[in-house]
């Protein structure tokens, strides 16, 4: 075969954050959609590939959603990039099919996800595609989603599909595609189970089968995303995997040579830069000016500043914001108990407070569910929050097990409404050795009512427990919504300290 090339240009987890702003604040910074793409060199052996999670996660993509009712400008600029495939991500079904659909038809690039399939029929929405390049390369593409789609996601929000096992779908795909293609790739919405470097073992779930895929099936390319990892190019089992941070602060630019020899792959992560797309489409331009003068609305205020502190810290001694959210939770759901985690990234609060400050300290499209939940298993939920912290020659640290292979402080809750000590030094699973409720020991066999997000109610993040309980209520309202209007409906809020546990190194 004579050598043939393919350029490859990459992005994944953008989460809406299609200019170069973090909308904390004004100054421009180097990052944003439209400066990754100002990178993009297109030809007729070049490929633009976009790894899902493009929906939600920014002010702009909230903006879109609740004020304009319309995902165009978002496939817009899409368009604009030259974009020839996309997958779903988990979050791009946040707003139901509907809005996602739009997404899919407004896009002029084709939508590739082997594991979507329409309820009752069986049929494939999105299929795998071979792709014939100028200079006569077959390339197939075959898209697949983290089936934990299912778990976290409202049953509304999927309306009209089913969401199957990845594994399965991508090797079914894959006998097909090894026959009409030169070179295959797997754009995958999921991430890795194990430790790239070592093998370990690090997640017994399903939600990230990356490295499974590498060793069952045999891709030349792993496009993954949804961990929001760095991997600028590494071998697993043969096929070549790469995998990018979030918020389009970089992109990945790929090389694939083709010839009798076999297939060389090269890749390396680029920064976003300075540099902006000659035009912006008007519908994008227009709604992100829509936008900046909407989040710098005033919506109420606070007796005081909430500042975030260091991870650790907050985690010992408690977190004013944490409280904060807790109080709007017990507020607004009535329930007995309330628990909240932290976004990995929080900007806190001024006195003032604007609807900017409540998008960036509150990301994600979460609602409220109230849970009965057994004094056991409101034990195990503690003892999985008291595995975020280790102890090493300098006393109490941050467990790695919440640092790598991705950071996960989103994954330790903050709880009002009970009292707990956690003694760090003992094994986990039997660290937490005292849960007050009213100043009476928490019951096994008693219940109680939890108010926590959908996303930890789903038993994501390792609460697997929260998943067998009975739903007492759901509040189908975005948390960044309630925030909000919390504090349009209070003359001034007084954010209650909720801090009432104990973490302790103590002798056995």
């Amino acid at each position: 075969m004579k050598e043939k090339k393919l350029k490859l240009f990459y992005t994944s987890d953008v989460h809406g954050f299609l200019f170069p702003t973090d909308y904390t604040r004004t100054e421009k910074q180097d990052i944003g959609l439209m400066h990754c793409g100002a990178n993009f060199e297109k030809d007729g052996n070049t490929l633009v590939i976009d790894g899902g999670d493009m929906l939600q996660g920014s002010p702009f993509t909230f903006y879109c959603q609740k004020v304009l009712h319309s995902s165009k400008p978002i496939a817009e600029l899409v368009n604009t990039l030259g974009y020839d495939f996309v997958t779903i991500g988990n979050h791009d079904f946040n707003y139901g099919m509907d809005y996602l659909n739009e997404y899919i038809n407004s896009l002029k690039a084709v939508c590739v996800c082997e594991n979507v399939k329409e309820s009752g029929t069986g049929s494939i929405g999105h299929p795998y595609v071979v792709h014939k390049m100028k200079n006569g390369l077959r390339v197939g593409i075959i898209g697949i989603v983290t089936e934990f789609v299912a778990i976290w996601e409202k049953e509304e929000n999927l309306k009209g599909i089913q969401i199957t096992e990845p594994l399965d779908a991508a090797r079914k795909a894959l006998e097909q595609v090894r026959k009409e293609a030169d070179i295959t790739i797997c754009l995958y919405h999921g991430g890795f189970e194990r430790n790239l470097k070592t093998g370990e073992l690090v997640s017994k779930t399903k939600e990230n089968i990356g490295w499974k895929i590498c060793e069952e099936l045999d891709f030349d390319i792993l496009l993954s995303a949804h961990q929001h990892m760095t991997i600028e190019g590494e071998i697993i089992h043969g096929t070549y995997v790469v995998q990018l941070p979030d918020k389009a602060a970089n992109y990945l630019y790929m090389e694939v040579q083709v010839d009798e020899q076999g297939k060389r792959i090269q890749s390396e992560i680029r920064k976003a830069g300075s540099k902006c797309i000659a035009v912006v489409p008007d519908i994008v331009r227009k709604t992100e000016e829509q936008v900046q003068i909407w989040l710098d609305n005033p919506i109420g205020s606070l007796n005081k500043k909430l500042v975030p502190r260091d991870k650790l810290d907050m985690a010992l001694y408690g977190s004013e914001i944490a409280d904060f959210i807790n109080q709007i939770q017990l507020y607004y759901s009535g329930a007995q108990i309330s628990c909240t985690s932290l976004a990995n990234e929080i900007a806190g609060f001024c006195e003032k407070v604007s609807v900017r400050e409540v998008m960036t300290n509150y990301p994600y499209s979460n609602t409220l569910v109230v849970l009965e939940v057994s004094g056991k298993l409101l034990k195990e939920g503690l003892e999985r929050t008291a595995e975020y912290f280790s102890v090493d020659e300098n006393g109490i640290c941050i467990s790695q097990s919440f640092l790598n292979p991705k950071k996960e402080h989103y994954n330790y809750d903050y709880f009002a409404g009970i009292q707990y000590v956690i003694q760090v030094n003992r094994p986990v699973g039997q660290r937490v050795t005292e849960i007050l409720y009213e100043g009476k020991a928490v019951e096994e066999n008693a219940f109680y009512q939890v108010c926590m997000n959908s996303y930890r109610a789903s038993g994501a993040g390792g609460y697997d427990g929260y998943r067998t309980c009975r739903v007492r209520k759901e509040i189908n309202v975005e948390m960044s919504e309630l925030i909000m209007e919390y504090l349009r409906t209070q003359r001034e809020v007084t954010v209650n300290n909720y801090f009432l546990f104990k973490v302790d190194i103590m002798k056995l």
